[in-house]
């Protein structure tokens, strides 16, 4: 019968344990001798040093190849997304409700988009600098001959809005039943909008539901026209003052005075019918007046 190994005291294992930390009897510290310790030190400072050199080595080969103007891969839209302000969204949609008798209410409405139109100011766009550009074509630059190492951008001014700019009637017609909505067409890099130099983007809305709410609707610039000039945008670095073109639809309200807008931005490059990206080359938006 083997016999029972005896039990140790407390005592005992912490002798051990300072006996395991410095051995004198062999000259060992935790196990291994001051030389054998030099020696593995070096190897794992060698080690790292390595891996960090190849991880360094790997990073620098990276950014290398990288275009700093422009995504080596986009997983946006393969035709731009559109935006509707006031973005005064509801649930899911944009509801743009707002009430003629109480000035709180239609002062929210104007107040979004003389906060959105601010980069627009006329005065702020003639002092950066902008590019007088040839309206109708499409601005290729192949150089960065702007200031800066950059790309020459073209001014797209408040103004340009008319009735719905904000600098007639700063109310955007909320105080009564004609508001403005702005559209906005979402940015994609070196994007061209139409195969075609003949024919702009231009917005186009149609009523869903209310037709019969709607008396007309009025676009500003003119037509809706999104002119080619401000294509293609070639990124946040190359253009930093780049401002997107706008379109002002104003809706004249009559009747119950509430409608289902669907505003779409039409090219022939941009789609609309994608099940999955409902904002794509279009967007769709509640308009209603109380009283």
């Amino acid at each position: 019968m083997a016999t029972l190994k005896e039990k140790r005291t407390c005592g005992q294992r912490c002798e051990d344990f300072g006996h395991f930390i410095w051995n004198s009897d062999n000259g060992t510290f935790m196990g291994r001798t001051p030389e054998k310790w030099v020696y593995i030190s070096m190897y794992y400072l060698a080690f790292y040093v390595v891996m960090t050199a190849l991880f360094c080595l790997a990073i620098w080969v990276l950014m290398y190849t990288l275009d700093p103007y422009a995504p080596d891969y986009q997983d946006r839209l393969t035709s731009p997304g559109v935006m509707a302000w006031p973005d005064t969204y509801g649930e899911e949609d944009i509801e743009i409700t707002y009430n003629t008798s109480d000035k709180a209410s239609w002062m929210k409405m104007s107040q979004c988009l003389h906060d959105f139109l601010k980069p627009y100011n006329d005065t702020k766009q003639q002092e950066c600098g902008y590019y007088n550009c040839t309206k109708g074509k499409y601005f290729i630059q192949n150089s960065f001959s702007a200031p800066k190492k950059t790309k020459w951008v073209c001014p797209f001014m408040q103004s340009m809005l008319g009735p719905c700019s904000g600098l007639d009637d700063p109310t955007f017609g909320y105080n009564c039943t004609m508001p403005c909505v702005i559209i906005k067409m979402n940015r994609i890099i070196n994007f061209l909008p139409s195969n075609h130099t003949d024919q702009p983007p231009y917005v186009n809305c149609t009523i869903l539901d209310g037709h019969e709410n709607v008396a007309k609707m009025e676009y500003f610039p003119p037509k809706g026209v999104m002119d080619l000039s401000y294509f293609p945008y070639y990124g946040r670095l190359a253009q930093p003052k780049y401002v997107n073109p706008l379109v002002a639809v104003r809706f004249s309200l009559i009747g119950e005075k509430h409608a289902k807008v669907q505003c779409r931005v039409v090219a022939d490059k941009i789609g609309y019918q994608s099940y999955h990206e409902p904002y794509e080359g279009k967007v769709l938006f509640y308009l209603k007046a109380l009283k």
